[in-house]
């Protein structure tokens, strides 16, 4: 009972340890990126504003909840006014050269109201998505009135269709796409004449698995009460200088809040960063607003870079054609550089203009110097011109050491001039395991050329003084067992788990010490594999990593099952002691404790390609330590197969109860300590 008490007291102290540990996670900054570890990471701000521009500095008079923008090759810059009813152009100064609100339509005055989307084609015709009218028109770019295009006719729009088009872009043969509020079939495709051609890129439903459930076994009265699963709508597009549709979805917590769609609606949106084209990680503690991005608007910029606006926390997020997050900027607020409600954003060359529905401004930023040179190592690279890129990637390093993307460019750099070595470790400071990996392999083909006979020696040196020290082992205990038995017991047990089990048993041949003893040896040779595994398989964070937390995953699972399964047996008739559990368990070990090692140094020499082979050896290590395990318990208890897996299963329940428990008693100790301080205080504010 000692035992068993020692036992218990070990686990409410790990359990507590658990219960107080936790990390703190900042909110991020300004501008920040994130690292390969989901940490937002500052960084130099990418833009700075120079001007801000209200209506009456454009000669327009006050603005009205502006809702789209779009800037043109010429540099003319034309405003969504939905609030005036109006559509503005501006020329490359901020100044009013037209509006557009009223018009002549088969012999009659006609007017816009409402209208949420402006977007000019290649020739130069203005195309407005006059949504409180229910139609998109067509205009010249004098505002001549040139096509109407109302709700469709066709079998493809379901019943009770509300056609409310609030965006609308054109490709460069006159295909009209539009966003209508509420369709949820996809993106509405008309040709040049304003024929419905039907739906592109609708995306896939989403749905909750439990609320599936209750809908299948669910009378259809009760389904026709439910929500419907439908698909996300979109709310926002554009078409980029290749001619593909960049779309945006608003709806929160989406896994792709943004697509690039082919002619065909395929999206073809390259996502090869850490972490999805989503904006905002992490988000759940993130200030005042937490959730998801709520992305409104994309802009194509070059060198395929492209940004996105989110609308909750009011920032911008760049990335290149990779996925990869360059720089985020922007926030929530009223002053210079802030936005209280941003409804649009656009690039006119180098700068990027923001459109502020809230605050009623237009908002122009400039590159910073570090936003500049960012974006040239991007399109250098893009361009093919590797040294300037290098060039420019070494000076963003210089202002922010932080950036792992531009670890990563300069090793792309390095990688086409064949410095392989070079551009491994760059990788590997951009923690990019894919390129580290091609990096690795032409590194290691290079060195195999060139030293093949010195390593096929090596090899062959090594397996013979192996097999020499092996036999030479053999040799020094044969006829000895007795003296060195305990410590070939476990090997044997590995090999022969019947035999091995019975005679650690019941010809006394195990010990306690033993057991306990490749319980440390895992713990260390665990903590040695998660320090120098090689880099395309080592996942763990090394800078934050403490080597004693291994102590909560070994040895506390461990002790549980070994104090769980020794409370089951002792009323479910089993014949093993404590001792023999703690044996039978620490001897299933033996194929990790001896797999970790050859697998951490085999690990090093890998591409990615070949990690198959390094998950292999994991599965079959647990999976031989499940087997020593059940042959082991049902040893030492000699219970029937099907009873052993019963008592294995009853475990785990009992190492859940146990862990409840912990946790009960924890929780009352903290109410039964915070309340005597709660009486200390009140007493000696009393006295």
């Amino acid at each position: 009972m000692t035992t068993i008490k020692k036992s218990v007291a070990v686990i409410c102290v790990v359990v507590l340890t658990l219960l107080t540990a936790g990390s703190v996670y900042a909110a991020p900054e300004d501008s920040y990126t994130y690292s390969y570890w989901g940490d937002p990471v500052p960084s130099p701000s990418p833009y700075a504003p120079v001007t801000v521009l209200y209506g009456q500095d454009m000669g327009a008079g006050s603005l009205n909840m502006p809702q789209d923008l779009f800037v043109t090759r010429a540099g003319d810059i034309y405003i969504a006014d939905t609030g005036n009813n109006r559509i503005l152009v501006l020329d490359s100064n901020w100044q009013m050269k037209q509006a557009i609100s009223e018009f002549e339509h088969d012999g009659e005055m006609d007017a816009l109201l409402g209208p949420e989307g402006v977007y000019v084609g290649k020739d130069g015709h203005i195309y407005v998505a006059d949504t409180q009218n229910k139609r998109v028109l067509q205009f010249t770019s004098e505002g001549k009135f040139v096509l109407e295009i109302l709700r469709p006719e066709s079998s493809l729009i379901r019943a009770g269709f509300e056609y409310s088009p609030t965006k609308v872009a054109v490709d460069r043969e006159g295909q009209i796409y539009t966003v209508s509020r509420g369709s949820y079939e996809g993106i509405m495709m008309f040709d040049s004449d304003g024929v419905f051609d039907g739906f592109i890129g609708t995306n896939r439903v989403k749905f909750n698995p439990i609320d599936l459930f209750w809908k299948r076994i669910s009378t259809k009265e009760q389904r026709d009460q439910m929500e419907m699963f439908v698909p996300l709508e979109f709310n926002n597009l554009s078409i980029d200088e290749d001619g593909f549709i960049f779309a945006t979805t608003s709806e929160e917590n989406s896994d792709s809040p943004v697509k690039r769609l082919n002619p065909s609606g395929v999206d073809i949106l390259r996502s090869k960063g850490y972490f999805p084209v989503k904006g905002d990680i992490n988000t759940l503690q993130v200030s005042s607003a937490p959730g998801s991005s709520i992305m409104i608007d994309v802009a194509a910029d070059k060198g395929g870079m492209y940004s996105l606006l989110d609308s909750k926390r009011g920032r911008i997020f760049t990335y290149d054609k990779e996925g990869n997050l360059l720089y985020v900027y922007g926030g929530l607020g009223s002053k210079v550089g802030k936005f209280r409600t941003p409804s649009a954003f656009q690039m006119l060359g180098d700068q990027m203009l923001v459109l502020d529905k809230g605050l009623n401004r237009l908002t122009v930023l400039e590159p910073t110097e570090y936003g500049y040179a960012v974006r040239e190592a991007v399109t250098h690279l893009y361009d093919g011109k590797v040294e300037a890129s290098t060039k420019e990637w070494q000076r963003v390093l210089a202002l922010n050491g932080n950036n792992d993307v531009a670890y990563i460019g300069i090793g792309k750099s390095l990688l086409k001039q064949g410095d392989n070595a070079a551009a491994m470790s760059y990788f590997k400071l951009g923690n990019h395991r894919e390129w580290y990996s091609e990096a690795f392999k032409r590194f290691r083909k290079d060195i195999l050329m060139e030293n093949f006979g010195t390593i096929v020696m090596t090899i062959v040196l090594g397996v013979v003084a192996i097999v020499a020290a092996v036999k030479l082992f053999a040799r020094r205990t044969a006829g000895h067992y007795d003296e060195v038995g305990v410590i070939r017991n476990p090997f044997y047990t590995m090999i022969h788990p019947f035999n091995g089990f019975w005679e650690m048993k019941y010809e006394k041949k195990g010990r306690v010490k033993i057991a306990l003893l490749l319980v440390c040896l895992l713990v260390i040779f665990t903590i040695i594999k998660k320090q120098y595994s090689g880099f395309v398989v080592n996942m763990n964070n090394l800078a934050n990593m403490n080597s004693l937390q291994e102590l909560q995953f070994i040895a506390l699972p461990f002790l549980l099952w070994c104090v769980a399964n020794w409370s089951l047996t002792t009323l479910m008739d089993g014949e093993g002691k404590f001792k023999d559990i703690v044996m039978a368990t620490g001897y299933a070990l033996m194929p990790l404790v001896i797999i970790l090692i050859p697998q951490t140094l085999i690990s090093n020499v890998m591409t990615q390609g070949e990690s198959a082979l390094y998950y292999l050896l994991d599965g079959i290590a647990y999976a031989w330590c499940l087997a020593l395990l059940f042959v082991g318990t049902m040893t030492v208890h000699q219970y029937s197969p099907g009873k052993t897996l019963a008592t294995m299963l009853l475990t785990l329940v009992v190492i859940g109860i146990i862990l409840f428990l912990s946790l009960l008693f924890f929780s009352m100790m903290q109410q039964i300590v915070n309340f005597v301080v709660s009486i200390y205080r009140e007493i000696s504010f009393r006295l």
